[in-house]
C-alpha cells in the first residue's frame, strides 16, 4: 500500500470545536475558538492555547467553561475564532452569544451552546492550558434516558486538512463491547 508523507502537521481525527469562555476583570464575557484540546485524565482537559484576550482572562479570574460547536451555532463559532476581542471587545455579542453564569465557576455559560465543562485553571505554561472539570453541564433538550444524546447535540469537528467543519455521522459499533467477540 501506497501512502503519502506530509511532514510533521496537525492532523488528527476527530479534533472537537472547543469554544473557550472567560469574564475578564469587569465581568464581561469573552469566547474563542479553539481545536487543539482533548481530555487528558478524569476530571482534566488540556488544551493549546497561545496568548489571547481569554487567556489574560483566565489567568485572572482563574476559571473557564469549555462549550462545543454544534451544526446549529457554526457562524458564530467560526467567527469568535477569526474574531480578536482584542480587537473587537464585543464580539461575544456580535457572536449572537448570550451569557450566563455557571453555577461552579466564575465564567460564563453560553447559553446557545447546549453543553459546557465548568473548569479552574490548573496551569498554563508554554502555551499549554491544563484544566480541573468541576461540573458539566447540559440543557435537557439534548438528554435521551437522562443521558448526553451526540444526535441532539450535533458536535462538529474541525478537518485541519481541509479547513472545514464536519458533522459527526452515525454510531457504527458499542464501546467496551465490540471488542469482546475476538476474545
Amino acid at each position: 500500500m501506497n501512502r503519502v508523507n506530509f511532514g510533521p502537521q496537525p492532523f488528527m481525527y476527530p479534533m472537537p470545536v472547543l469554544i473557550i469562555a472567560t469574564y475578564d476583570e469587569n465581568g464581561t464575557a469573552d469566547a474563542m475558538n479553539a481545536a487543539w484540546g482533548g481530555i487528558t485524565d478524569n476530571n482534566e482537559i488540556t488544551i493549546s492555547l497561545s496568548h489571547h484576550k481569554t487567556t489574560e482572562n483566565m489567568m485572572k479570574t482563574g476559571a473557564f467553561t469549555v462549550s462545543f460547536a454544534t451544526e446549529d451555532t457554526i457562524t458564530a463559532c467560526d467567527y469568535v475564532g477569526i474574531e480578536s476581542a482584542l480587537r473587537v471587545p464585543d464580539k461575544f455579542t456580535r457572536a449572537g452569544f448570550t451569557a450566563g453564569k455557571a453555577e461552579h465557576v466564575n465564567a460564563p455559560l453560553i447559553k446557545e451552546l447546549p453543553m459546557a465543562l465548568e473548569c479552574r485553571v490548573k496551569s498554563y505554561e508554554d502555551d499549554i492550558l491544563v484544566g480541573e472539570i468541576i461540573n458539566v453541564c447540559a440543557k435537557e433538550c439534548i438528554m435521551t434516558d437522562g443521558k448526553i444524546d451526540p444526535a441532539k447535540l450535533k458536535p462538529v469537528i474541525f478537518d485541519p486538512v481541509n479547513h472545514t467543519y464536519i458533522a459527526l455521522g452515525k454510531t457504527v459499533g458499542k464501546a467496551f463491547s465490540d471488542g469482546k467477540k475476538l476474545k
